[in-house]
């Protein structure tokens, strides 16, 4: 999911908007109160992304505590899968009627291999080539040179890194006590193949995140001896074996057994690295190829996320994820709920594009896995099969249809949803699930940028302006914390 997908993720300044005024303009431009403006499921009607069953993984493989307690709150005041209930109810928001919204931009992939021509520095020529068409993903040899590599890594030394992977609080085993779910609820949300029976790959693919660390079928087969779960051993669980199963041991025992870093769902360190105005002029100009790569508007790509730098050690890795979580009426944006003033119990990143950079060149392992890329059809029970998850990037790497090896200043690029039809964002792309295979010698180097679109163009179109006001009336609330990054725009490195 995309709530963990990325590790922490960098917090703005909250500013404090003006009561907001009923204007008929904004009315019949869909920015009005309650529910001029609903948000438009992103996923299909499926298992993997019904509602009930999002719902219920936020609580069920330990995301943040904060989703978890809005979760429980929510599963006791609603009921079941029905589309059709109320949204969230929208509070006052900032002055004026938003502007009309391009259509986003998109990149043809026309077949893969294929190449084009692309001028994004004024002394040299760029070639794209299409990696697959499922998702629409791109390669750019030589995008950043040799020096800007090595001045990004110096960068975000000179930053600090952080453990990227999040392990959840003390306080998830108590939240988790008050869950008011039904175990029977639970287990058809879980029997992903209605038989009345729980296999080890039905737990593995929808309990991928359990207590941060990533769970495999051993794992799960210790675990029910441990707890007494499966008095036959078979490793399947029957409803009434599930139903006589507490929760809570599961929990205890997950808490009691510390996870090495080799178990993590992710096994790396990062930072951010700021690329507004005023930031080191190579941070600006990387931000201005991607906004001449990605042919989106200054101010989407201008709002966007700052640069994510990570480094993997030797044993690093990432497993299979996707960049951006479906939006419900229950979610919201990261990047846009300043501003949308919205009561949800979610919050999920909303990111159009993926921008990767190869910072270095790995002596070992390190590639970027797209398990199911260009695959004729996508179902998520066949990412684990006769006990091969393909989401797993430190065993399984080379059994997933594209590997993409790390050059230093390549960058690859991909779109994380599927067109609406309507220039705007659609559904989830499942096939843009990827990973970083284990390092296996060496050090690797990557840097993220991610392009935020809200799938609500009304709240992108408002957000921008309220963001233009800011930065217009200037002060404290217009600039956010990684502006603190300014202090090095006047570095300079021996290279």
């Amino acid at each position: 999911m995309a709530a963990a997908a990325a590790g922490p993720r960098p917090q703005a300044a909250s500013p404090q908007w003006p009561p907001r005024h009923h204007d008929p303009a904004e009315a019949a431009a869909g920015l009005g109160d309650c529910e001029d403006a609903p948000v438009r499921p992103l996923c299909k009607p499926r298992g993997i992304c019904s509602r009930a069953y999002f719902l219920v993984l936020m609580v069920f493989v330990h995301l943040y505590l904060g989703n978890v307690l809005a979760l429980l709150l929510f599963v006791h005041y609603s009921n079941g899968d029905d589309s059709s209930a109320p949204g969230p109810q929208r509070r006052a928001q900032g002055p004026g009627p938003a502007p009309t919204l391009a259509p986003l931009t998109r990149l043809e992939g026309i077949k893969v291999g294929h190449e084009r021509k692309i001028q994004l520095v004024a002394d040299r020529d760029h070639f794209i080539r299409t990696l697959s068409l499922k998702p629409l993903l791109f390669e750019i040899p030589g995008f950043l040179s040799d020096e800007e590599c090595r001045l990004v890594i110096h960068l975000a030394q000179m930053k600090g890194l952080q453990r990227s992977q999040i392990l959840p609080t003390e306080e998830y085993e108590e939240a988790m006590g008050t869950m008011q779910i039904s175990p029977l609820d639970l287990f058809q949300l879980l029997d992903q193949n209605h038989d009345g029976r729980l296999q080890l790959r039905e737990v593995l693919a929808q309990n991928r995140l359990g207590n941060g660390r990533w769970m495999t079928p051993e794992n799960i087969q210790e675990m029910y001896s441990a707890i007494k779960a499966d008095p036959d051993g078979d490793g399947v669980l029957s409803l009434q074996e599930f139903s006589n199963m507490d929760l809570r041991d599961f929990h205890k025992y997950m808490r009691s057994h510390k996870a090495e870093s080799s178990q993590l769902v992710r096994n790396s360190y990062h930072t951010w690295l700021y690329q507004g105005e005023g930031a080191h002029h190579v941070m600006r100009a990387i931000r201005q190829r991607v906004l001449r790569l990605t042919r989106l508007s200054p101010e989407i790509v201008e709002l966007s996320e700052p640069l994510q730098v990570v480094r993997y050690g030797e044993g690093g890795h990432y497993h299979a994820h996707v960049d951006s979580g479906p939006v419900y009426p229950e979610t919201i944006c990261s990047h846009t709920k300043l501003v949308a003033n919205e009561s949800v119990p979610f919050e999920t990143s909303c990111r159009y594009m993926t921008v990767l950079f190869y910072l270095n060149n790995v002596t070992g392992g390190g590639e970027t896995v797209f398990p199911v890329a260009d695959n004729r059809t996508y179902d998520e029970m066949s990412l684990i099969q006769d006990d091969v998850d393909l989401r797993d990037t430190r065993r399984h790497c080379d059994k997933g249809n594209l590997r993409v090896k790390p050059r230093q200043g390549t960058a690859v690029f991909w779109y994380n949803y599927l067109p609406d039809g309507q220039g705007w964002v659609g559904d989830v792309d499942d096939y843009s699930l990827h990973g970083g295979c284990l390092v296996t010698r060496g050090t690797k180097w990557i840097a993220n940028n991610w392009i935020n679109v809200d799938p609500s163009r009304a709240r992108q179109a408002l957000f921008q302006q309220e963001m233009a006001r800011l930065a217009r009336e200037g002060g404290a609330d217009s600039q956010p914390e990684w502006a603190l990054d300014r202090a090095y725009r006047d570095t300079r490195v021996e290279l």
